[in-house]
């Protein structure tokens, strides 16, 4: 029994092994969302341009969109922001930004210099609907069908690649379903 004991300490140790080598192989860039398959959550926020409307999670009903959580504060999102303007320009999908744990007064300063390229932009000063989310940081971007159901989160910043092998795809299946369903 004593000659059992010490290989306590080995078992112990393969099985962390075990699973540090596992993680060695997970996409950090792909998270959880306890969110998907779920509507977004219920909300009333400010628009960032006009601090006199609110928007609630119901203006994003209708079509399939993707909502885009930034900040002034964020470099990740400076980078990403030009390929966003290019997906706005092209009319890909709209864009609805979450201006997340910002000054307001920044932000439409920041939009005014590098474009705007969200037709929809939520005044998120406190964190509270990233923080519904489930948020980490900036920039995440959830794709939502046209029912306002999350079906993909996607955390880091958005540049053509990911854009083409992994958002688009699904961005044409969930458009292919709105047209199936009678949605625009």
């Amino acid at each position: 029994m004593k000659k059992l004991i010490l290989f306590v300490p080995l078992m112990i140790f393969l099985g962390m092994g075990f699973f540090l080598y596992k993680g060695l192989f997970l996409n950090p860039k792909v998270l959880e969302s306890a969110l998907e398959g779920k509507l977004v959550p219920y909300f009333e926020l400010e628009q960032l341009e006009q601090s006199d409307k609110v928007i609630t999670n119901k203006d994003l009903i209708g079509k399939v969109a993707m909502l885009n959580v930034w900040g002034t504060w964020c470099p990740a999102c400076k980078y990403e922001h030009p390929y966003l303007m290019v997906l706005a320009r092209n009319k890909q999908i709209p864009i609805y930004g979450i201006n997340y744990r910002d000054e307001r007064d920044m932000a439409l300063e920041e939009l005014k210099l590098q474009g705007n390229p969200y037709e929809i932009n939520i005044f998120d000063k406190d964190g509270r609907l990233g923080l519904d989310l489930g948020v980490y940081g900036a920039p995440e971007s959830f794709l939502i069908d046209h029912q306002g159901i999350v079906r993909y989160r996607f955390a880091g910043p958005i540049d053509q690649r990911i854009w083409a092998d992994t958002l688009y795809p699904i961005v044409k299946t969930l458009q292919e379903q709105a047209v199936k369903d009678g949605a625009s």
